[in-house]
């Protein structure tokens, strides 16, 4: 049987991780950034997920330019791969720092 208080503590929990998970879901990230400020942790997944953002907008940006498809097709799969660790970290609670993101993400 569960109380009210229960709900409400689950729900606190979750929020976060939530918000933090949405940091690498493209557009998205900039969603945490409005409105969880208030929490660290998702305060470090939102800037590594605009910093994730800003490379995908770059690697669209790049098809427009002859000769440099390949940049698109290495940074997608660098995106969706980052992307996907950027998750797995958020639902193990934990705070990564990917190498050259965090870096980026520092200064924002």
């Amino acid at each position: 049987m569960s109380s009210m208080y229960d709900d409400q503590s689950d729900a606190a929990m979750i929020r976060p991780r939530l918000m933090a998970a949405l940091s690498y879901l493209g557009i998205l990230c900039f969603v945490p950034v409005l409105f969880g400020r208030e929490d660290p942790f998702v305060q470090f997944h939102a800037r590594q997920g605009i910093v994730i953002w800003a490379w995908s907008v770059l690697a669209l940006m790049s098809l427009s330019l002859p000769g440099l498809g390949w940049f698109f097709h290495f940074s997608s799969s660098f995106i969706v791969i980052m992307s996907a660790i950027g998750l797995l970290s958020v639902f193990l609670r934990q705070t990564w720092q990917f190498p050259l993101i965090h870096d980026l993400a520092k200064k924002l």
